[in-house]
């Protein structure tokens, strides 16, 4: 199993450094080397993933099989509320803080209320991360 894992990143490394060559010359014979390095990846590395996935998932599956499965999904609840709350702070964030750059460039003056608005656009991912502490602490 190691030999193939090796033998794949070997290969990640000949990707990236045919890659960088390819991206450096920049020819018309360097783009074609570069799709055909891209398709010999795809046809020779995702089989290589999958067997080692399939190789590998059977053993951590029975070794998690032994605990308490009530606890996997309270684990499953505090990822998910910090990582939900996460992506609503990051698009709140995201509306807020161009609307707040806009605003800002028109009216100098209002940088401080803008700044409140996109403090507790960023409390949403607290307060996920707050709910995933008090999941935990019960576990």
């Amino acid at each position: 199993m190691e030999k193939i894992l090796i033998g794949a990143l070997l290969f990640v490394l000949m990707m990236i450094s045919g890659g960088m060559y390819g991206v450096y010359k920049n020819t018309e014979t360097s783009r074609k080397m570069l799709r055909f390095l891209l398709r010999l990846h795809l046809f020779i590395l995702v089989p290589v993933i999958v067997f080692t996935i399939i190789t590998i998932v059977p053993e951590f599956v029975h070794a998690q099989g032994q605990g308490d499965s009530g606890s996997g999904l309270g684990y499953l609840a505090a990822g998910l509320s910090t990582g939900l709350a996460s992506l609503g702070a990051g698009v709140a964030v995201a509306n807020v803080g161009s609307s707040a750059i806009g605003a800002v460039s028109e009216d100098p003056r209002i940088l401080g209320k803008s700044m409140i608005f996109l403090g507790l656009a960023e409390g949403i991912a607290i307060y996920g991360l707050i709910i995933s502490i008090m999941i935990l602490g019960k576990l």
